[in-house]
C-alpha cells in the first residue's frame, strides 16, 4: 500500500481565457505520481482526460473542450490523492456564430465538432441560430391553455419558424401582459433590426461592387460570343472547342502531376493515420501493456486503463477502435481466467484471496468470485482434514516418516501452519514444547488429533474472515464506502448465510467424527467407521494421553470461539469435549485399577516403627496422582458442564474408585497367601529403636507366612486409621461425589481381610499352645486324686507361658499396637481351654485341689493384663469349681509358691506388664 498523498492543488493555468480546443498549460501541487495515477481532468465542467498529458507532478499540458459553462474551476483527479480543489479559473470565450441565412463577405466553414468520445458529429441547427425573442422585450408567458388557443386559432401557430407563423398567437402565447408600451418598444425594435439588416445589405453589396461588375462583364461577354458563334452547331462549336481544350489540360496535368499528386495523396493519408495514431496511442498501445503489466503483476495499471478505455471507446462505432478494443476486451478475458485460477489456488493467504477478488470484481468478471473462493477453501480445508486422517491411518507417520512430515508441513507457506498470535487472543503456542523425542513416544492418535487441530486453527479463521469480509463488504471498500460492488456483495452473502452455515458445520462435524473416529469409535455409527475408524490396531490412549487430547481440543475451541463463530456450531466440539472428559475420568480409573494390581510384586516386606511396609503409602500416592492427573481433564472451564455432577459418570466414577480400593485388599490378601516359595526373597528389616523391643539389633530373615499374616494385618490398621481418611479428604478436594460410599465399601472390605486373617493367625499361634496343655497336664501319669503336696507350677504352664511370650514378641517386633489384640484372643483361647480341662475333672484330692488352684491363679496373675471380661470370667467360675481352701496352711502354701513363681520367672513376666495396655471391650 503506497503512503496517503495530498489532494492535488491547481495554483495557476495559462493562458486563463480562450475558445474551445486551446491548449492550456495547467500548474500546481500533487498533480499525480505518473500518467497512470492522473484519472480525471476537467476544465469548466468538460472532462479534458483524453488530451491530457502528465510533464511532472506540478505541471499537466491539454486541452479546452467545448464546456457549457461560460467560466469555471480546472480540477485534478489522481488515484493516490483523490478529488482536488483550484484556487484559479478559467474563462472559455465562443466565437460568434454566423448563421446559414446570414449575408457575409468571406467564406465561413461549416462549424461541426468532432466528440471523441462518443464518436458523434454535432451540427449547429440553422433553427438555435435564430433569436429566440424577436421583440427584445421580457416574454410574459400567458396561461391560456392549448385546447384553447387551437380552437380559437385553427390552422396556426406562434412558432416565428413555422409556415403557418400568427403574429397574434405569438402575442398572446408570449406577451399576454405585458403593457402597451412594452409592445411599443417591442416595435421599435423590430424597426430598428429590419434597418440595421437592410443597411448591411447594402454595405456588403458596396464593398463588392467592383467583383459584381467585373463579373457581369465577363458573363455579358462570354453570352456575346455564344450567341455569335450559335448553338445549333455540335460538331466545333466554342463550346465544344472549349471542353476539348479543357479535357487536355485535364489530361495533360494528370499525366504531369499524377505521381506527385498519389505521393501527395499517399503522404496525406500515412500523415492523417500517424496522427490518429498519436492522438489515440492511449488505445493503441493498450494490448501490449496490458500483456506487459500482466507479466510483471502490476494488475492495478491493468485495470485502470482498461476502465479507462470502456469509459471512452466502449461504445466506438469506428471501425478500427472496435478492432483494437476487441483485442483489449480478449486480453482482459484471459487475465479474468488467470485471476480466478490464481484465486482458486490453494494454499492462498487472506490477502491474496481479497486481492485477486477485488481485481476480479474490478473487471466485472462473471458469477460471483468471493463465493466460489468460499467454496473452494471450504473443500480444501475438508481435504486436509481427511488427508491427515489417510496419513497416520496409512503408518506413513511413524518414527523418521514423522520428522520428515513435519518438516515437510514446516516449510509450507505461513498459511499451513498455526499462527498464535494475538488475533487470535492467544499469548504462547497451543501446546508447550516437548522433547526432541516426543514423536517417538507419543502415540499415534495423539499425534493425529494435535496435527489436525493445527489444520482447523490454521485455516479455519481465514476461511471465517473471508466470509466476514464477505459479508459486511470490505472486500471491495476497505473504508466502508458505499458503492454498487459493496450492495451486490451483501445482498450476495445474505442470500448465502444458510450455505455457509452448513459449511462450517460441516468443518466442525468432520473435525469431530475424526477425534470420535480415534478415540471413541464406540459412538459413531457402524457406517461412518470406514471413513473416520481404522484405530483398531493401535494402541489404547491411558489418562495421560487423554488429557493431553483434551488440552488440545480445548485449545481449539478457544481459538475458533475468539473469532466469535456462533455457539451453536462449536456445541458439537463442546459435546466432544465433555465426552472426552468422561473417557478419560474412565480409563484413568481403570488403568489405576491395573497399576494397583502391580504394587504386590512392588512389595519389600521392609517394616517401619509403626509396623507397616511402604505398601500403603505407595497406594495411596497412587491414588492422589490418579486424581491430580485428572484435575485438568475435570476442571470446567467456562461453557463446559461438570463431568463430576452427571448421574452416569459419578455413579461410574464412585464404582470404579472402589474397585481401586478393593483391589488393593485383594493384593494384601493375595500376599499373605504366597507361599514361602513365591516369596519375594527381600531383606525384612526391623526398626528396633525403641528400647522394648525384643530382638537386639536388625537381623536378615525372610518372612514367615505368620510374619506376612502380622505384617498385612498391621497394613490393614494403618489402612483403616490413615490411608482411607487420607484418600477420603482427597476425593473431596477434587470434587468427587459419593466418597462416603468409597470409604465405607473400603472400609467394609479391609475389615472382612483384617478378620479373616486375624483368626488365620491366632488359629495358627493358639492352636499349639493350646494343644500342648492336656499332655503337659497329665504328663508322667499325674492324677488329681492322688498326687503329692505342690512344690511349684509345673513346667506345661511355664512352656505356655513361654509360648505366649514368643507370640508377644513376634507381634511386638512387627507391630507395638497389634499386640494387646492379638494377645487379648489368644489368652482368652488358653483360659478357655485350661478352664474346660479343669472342668473336666471328676474330683480332687487335696492336694491336688491345691496344684490346681495354684496353677490357674499363676496363669491369671501372669496375664491379668491381657485378660478379658470373658476370661476373667471364665477363671472365676473355674476357681469357684475347686474345692476350697479350708486351712490357713494351705493359702499360705499357696501364697508362697506363687511368689515363688513370679520372682523366678520375673523377666519372662515383664512383657505382660505394659504401661499402656487397654483391654479389648468384647
Amino acid at each position: 500500500m503506497s503512503r496517503v498523498r495530498q489532494p492535488p492543488l491547481v495554483t495557476g493555468i495559462s493562458p486563463n481565457e480562450g475558445a474551445a480546443w486551446t491548449k492550456v498549460t495547467i500548474r500546481g501541487e500533487n498533480l499525480g505520481t505518473g500518467p497512470a495515477d492522473l484519472i480525471g481532468l476537467s476544465i469548466c465542467g468538460h472532462n479534458c482526460l483524453l488530451t491530457a498529458e502528465w510533464m511532472s507532478a506540478s505541471k499537466i499540458v491539454c486541452r479546452v473542450g467545448p464546456a457549457k459553462d461560460d467560466k469555471g474551476e480546472i480540477i485534478v483527479t489522481t488515484k493516490s490523492g483523490g478529488h482536488g480543489t483550484s484556487t484559479v479559473s478559467f474563462k472559455l470565450l465562443k466565437p460568434d456564430k454566423i448563421g446559414i441565412l446570414d449575408q457575409s463577405a468571406v467564406w465561413v466553414d461549416e462549424m461541426n465538432y468532432y466528440d471523441m468520445r462518443t464518436d458523434r458529429n454535432k451540427g449547429i441547427s440553422p433553427l438555435s441560430l435564430r433569436p429566440s425573442n424577436p421583440l427584445g422585450i421580457d416574454i410574459d408567458k400567458g396561461k391560456i391553455p392549448q385546447n384553447d388557443m387551437e380552437l380559437l386559432f385553427p390552422g396556426v401557430s406562434g412558432d416565428f419558424t413555422s409556415e403557418n407563423f400568427s403574429a397574434t398567437c405569438y402575442l398572446i402565447e408570449n406577451h399576454l401582459g405585458t403593457s402597451f408600451e412594452q409592445l411599443r418598444m417591442a416595435a421599435n425594435n423590430l424597426k430598428k433590426h429590419a434597418t440595421k439588416k437592410n443597411e448591411g445589405s447594402l454595405a456588403y453589396v458596396k464593398g463588392g461592387l467592383s467583383t459584381f461588375f467585373e463579373a457581369q462583364d465577363a458573363l455579358a461577354a462570354i453570352h456575346q460570343k455564344l450567341e455569335s458563334d450559335g448553338t445549333e452547331r455540335v460538331e466545333g462549336s466554342m463550346t465544344q472547342r472549349l471542353e476539348n481544350v479543357l479535357n487536355r489540360a485535364s489530361n495533360t496535368a494528370d499525366t504531369l502531376f499524377q505521381e506527385v499528386l498519389g505521393r501527395k495523396d499517399k503522404a496525406d493519408s500515412t500523415r492523417n493515420a500517424l496522427n490518429v495514431l498519436q492522438r489515440f496511442k492511449f488505445l493503441f498501445n493498450l494490448p501490449l501493456n496490458i500483456e506487459r503489466n500482466i507479466q510483471k503483476g502490476d494488475y492495478d495499471v491493468v485495470i485502470n486503463d482498461y476502465e479507462k478505455a470502456k469509459s471512452l471507446f466502449g461504445n466506438t462505432e469506428v471501425s478500427v477502435f472496435k478492432k483494437v478494443y476487441a483485442e483489449v476486451e480478449m486480453r482482459i478475458g484471459a487475465l479474468r481466467s488467470l485471476l480466478l485460477e490464481k484465486l482458486l489456488q490453494t494454499p492462498s493467504t487472506l490477502h491474496d484471496q481479497k486481492r485477486y477478488i477485488r481485481y476480479l470484481s474490478d473487471l466485472h468478471a462473471p458469477g460471483d468470485p468471493a463465493w466460489q473462493c468460499i467454496y473452494a477453501q471450504h473443500k480444501w480445508i475438508l481435504q486436509l482434514m481427511q488427508n491427515c486422517r489417510d496419513e497416520f491411518i496409512g503408518g506413513q507417520r511413524v518414527g523418521a516418516g514423522a520428522i520428515a512430515l513435519d518438516m515437510e508441513a514446516d516449510a509450507r507457506p505461513s498459511a499451513l501452519r498455526i499462527s498464535h498470535t494475538a488475533s487470535l487472543k492467544r499469548g504462547s503456542s497451543l501446546r508447550t514444547p516437548r522433547p526432541s523425542t516426543w514423536r517417538f513416544e507419543t502415540p499415534q492418535q495423539v499425534q493425529f488429533v494435535e496435527k489436525l487441530s493445527d489444520v482447523v486453527i490454521g485455516q479455519l479463521p481465514n476461511f471465517w474472515k473471508l466470509w466476514i469480509s464477505y459479508v459486511n463488504g470490505s472486500l471491495f471498500s476497505e473504508t466502508g464506502e458505499k458503492s454498487g460492488q459493496v450492495e451486490k456483495s451483501k445482498k450476495n452473502a445474505r442470500q448465502r448465510q444458510n450455505d455457509f452455515r452448513k459449511m462450517i458445520e460441516e468443518l466442525t462435524h468432520r473435525l469431530v467424527k475424526l477425534v470420535r473416529g480415534a478415540l471413541l469409535p464406540a459412538t459413531l455409527p457402524q457406517g461412518e467407521l470406514r471413513f473416520y475408524g481404522g484405530w483398531e490396531t493401535k494402541t489404547e490412549l491411558t489418562g495421560h494421553w487423554v488429557t493431553q487430547v483434551i488440552h488440545t481440543a480445548r485449545g481449539c475451541h478457544e481459538a475458533l470461539s475468539t473469532l466469535e463463530i456462533p455457539n451453536d456450531l462449536l456445541q458439537v466440539i463442546q459435546d466432544l469435549l465433555l465426552e472426552l472428559r468422561v473417557h478419560c475420568l474412565i480409563v484413568t480409573l481403570q488403568h489405576t485399577t491395573e497399576d494397583v494390581k502391580k504394587l504386590a510384586e512392588k512389595e519389600d516386606w521392609v517394616v517401619d516403627n509403626e509396623g507397616t511396609t511402604n505398601l500403603p503409602s505407595q497406594f495411596e500416592q497412587c491414588v492422589v496422582q490418579m486424581l491430580q492427573s485428572l484435575k485438568e481433564p475435570m476442571e470446567t472451564k467456562p461453557g463446559e458442564i461438570n463431568v463430576l455432577q452427571l448421574d452416569l459418570a459419578q455413579d461410574k466414577a464412585s464404582e470404579l474408585s472402589a474397585v481401586i480400593m478393593k483391589t488393593f485388599i485383594y493384593c494384601l490378601e493375595q500376599l499373605s497367601m504366597k507361599t514361602d516359595d513365591n516369596i519375594n526373597r527381600s531383606h525384612m528389616l526391623a526398626d528396633l529403636a525403641s528400647p522394648d523391643t525384643f530382638s537386639s539389633a536388625q537381623e536378615d530373615f525372610s518372612p514367615t507366612l505368620e510374619q506376612r499374616l502380622l505384617i498385612i494385618l498391621s497394613n490393614c490398621e494403618y489402612l483403616k486409621k490413615h490411608t482411607f481418611l487420607n484418600l477420603a479428604e482427597h476425593f473431596e478436594k477434587h470434587s468427587f461425589t459419593g466418597t462416603e460410599k468409597i470409604t465405607q465399601a473400603s472400609s467394609e472390605a479391609v475389615r472382612e481381610l483384617d478378620e479373616k486373617l486375624f483368626a488365620a493367625y491366632t488359629a495358627k499361634k493358639s492352636d499349639p499352645i493350646i494343644g500342648s496343655l492336656e499332655p503337659g497336664i497329665y504328663a508322667g501319669y499325674f492324677d488329681w486324686r492322688d498326687c503329692q503336696a505342690p512344690t511349684g507350677v509345673r513346667n506345661y504352664l511355664k512352656e505356655a507361658l513361654v509360648s505366649i511370650i514368643t507370640v508377644h514378641a513376634e507381634v511386638f517386633t512387627v507391630s507395638k499396637e497389634l499386640v494387646p489384640r492379638v494377645l487379648f484372643q489368644i489368652v482368652e483361647s488358653v483360659t478357655d481351654e485350661i478352664c474346660r480341662l479343669m472342668d473336666c475333672v471328676p474330683s480332687f484330692s487335696r492336694n491336688g485341689a491345691l496344684q490346681a488352684r495354684l496353677e490357674l491363679c499363676a496363669l491369671r496373675d501372669a496375664i491379668t493384663c491381657y485378660l478379658t471380661s470373658t476370661s476373667d470370667a471364665t477363671f472365676r467360675k473355674a476357681l469357684d469349681a475347686l474345692p476350697q481352701l479350708q486351712s490357713g496352711a494351705d493359702k499360705k502354701l499357696l501364697e508362697e509358691l506363687l511368689n515363688t513363681f513370679k520372682s523366678s520367672m520375673q523377666l519372662q513376666l515383664t512383657c505382660f506388664q505394659p504401661s499402656s495396655v487397654q483391654p479389648v471391650k468384647r
